[in-house]
């Protein structure tokens, strides 16, 4: 069949996410037949090294062969079962692994099948947790100015991205919103390495307005990611942990991005020496294999759910694929790949190259307003005016250009407006880290040489 004929077939009728879909008449989707490591190969054999592991998700490269082995060895024994009244090993297994991993005092799991799923997950805990503790008034929560938290409306509802929330505003949640840390344009002329969190003041005047209504407060840890990459020191989870304890405000950290060694240690949270009251994880926990989430919670939030049946104070959500063997038993593999493999020592030294390499690559471009990197995952923020930092117009898509020269490199380095970002799967090589930030920086010059902006 040919090429384009399946190009042709996939646009008849499927609608993709995250696209204006008529980009596509004259940028049709490419057809990726097989993955493997870092790469992807497409039906006509050409290959594409993928830098932001296909939405984040990939942490071991693609058709890894643990994984997709242990996949396949559970396939033969159980694909689902009902997961209410019903359990099974991997998600056993699974869950005592993550309380043993995670922060300390986070004692129960709740598995669902999504990032969004997550949120919604710890937002509808938190509500009904305020209920069933006598503080029935704790109906709203606060959320931060630039978060991403998902696309479902409650998850929706505390997102701070006006690309994605305006159109659902008559839909959305009353959410208090305060301003989120913002280091690459700090209102207090910080940096990074000096900074004392000033901006939390904002916080904790929101908390005084709202103390007596206010359930929970959501969190990205370290990165707000779809507001492009924007990165913050952990004094800032810091101050907020003791804001919301100070408050009696539950803390929930969506690490669903961030989770699983993206920041440096296993989970953001540990940089700040902090312990949520609802810790969301999804994205790598299969390794890119199969959709699964997971909540983890205190024993007093469950403790509030805990009580005889007539009461009706159990948590009633529900998915069909709760607690799907298949996804727990990809998940399974992945936190056994982390502790044999000695998989966050192995980074160091990559994370390391890929800084080293990015700031020699970006830094003194003058249309480059700053790389920044936590962990494994960097950005570059492309602005108009170096000094004054001002943006480019989003209607340039000016990433997006660049995305699309990438491609022809053959380079996945799919942007958040006008940040290129680098979030590759850890097992990378040292060479393959080269040849990414290289041929990023050599279809940077080519575009902006080509407007006539750079000599």
């Amino acid at each position: 069949m040919m090429y384009e004929e399946l190009q042709a077939r996939d646009v008849e009728h499927i609608w993709h996410p995250c696209a204006q879909m008529k980009d596509y008449e004259t940028f049709p989707p490419i057809v990726i037949e097989r993955g493997d490591g870092v790469w992807l190969t497409d039906k006509q054999g050409n290959r594409y090294l993928d830098a932001v592991s296909s939405w984040w998700v990939n942490l071991f490269g693609h058709t890894n062969p643990r994984i997709s082995q242990a996949i396949a060895d559970q396939a033969q024994k159980l694909e689902h079962v009902i997961f209410a009244n019903f359990t099974h090993e991997p998600a056993i297994h699974v869950a005592e692994k993550l309380v043993e991993l995670t922060p300390q005092g986070l004692e129960k799991v709740f598995f669902a099948d999504n990032g969004s799923a997550a949120i919604e997950v710890a937002l509808k805990m938190s509500f009904q947790y305020r209920a069933q503790t006598s503080q029935p008034e704790k109906k709203q929560f606060l959320a931060f100015s630039n978060a991403y938290h998902g696309e479902t409306l409650g998850a929706l509802s505390m997102g701070g991205v006006g690309l994605y929330n305006d159109v659902y505003a008559p839909l959305l949640l009353n959410v208090v919103h305060a301003q989120g840390p913002d280091c690459f344009r700090c209102p207090f002329g910080e940096s990074p390495e000096t900074c004392q969190a000033q901006c939390i003041q904002d916080t904790e005047k929101q908390f005084k307005k709202h103390a007596n209504t206010i359930s929970a407060a959501i969190i990205e840890p370290l990165i707000q990611a779809a507001a492009g990459m924007k990165m913050y020191p952990p004094i800032f989870l810091e101050k907020l942990r003791d804001l919301c304890d100070a408050y009696d405000v539950h803390l929930i950290a969506d690490e669903v991005a961030v989770g699983f060694g993206r920041t440096g240690t296993l989970f953001a949270c540990e940089q700040a020496q902090i312990t949520p009251d609802f810790l969301c994880l999804s994205k790598g926990i299969t390794g890119g294999y199969l959709p699964l989430s997971a909540v983890l919670t205190t024993e007093d939030v469950y403790r509030a759910f805990y009580d005889d049946y007539g009461t009706m104070k159990a948590f009633l959500h529900s998915h069909s694929y709760t607690g799907n063997p298949l996804a727990l038993r990809a998940a399974q593999e992945v936190l056994a790949i982390f502790e044999e493999e000695q998989v966050m020592e192995t980074l160091v030294p990559k994370q390391q190259i890929l800084q080293e390499l990015a700031h020699a690559a970006f830094e003194e471009l003058p249309y480059v307003g700053e790389y920044r990197q936590t962990g494994f995952v960097g950005a570059i923020e492309l602005v108009a005016d170096r000094k004054t930092k001002e943006p480019f117009p989003s209607d340039e898509r000016i990433g997006y250009e660049i995305y699309q020269l990438a491609l022809k490199k053959g380079l996945l380095i799919r942007p958040l407006g006008n940040i290129i970002y680098f979030m590759p799967p850890y097992v990378i090589s040292e060479e393959e880290i080269e040849w990414m930030v290289n041929t990023t920086k050599e279809v940077m010059e080519q575009f902006f040489y080509e407007r006539g902006q750079l000599v």
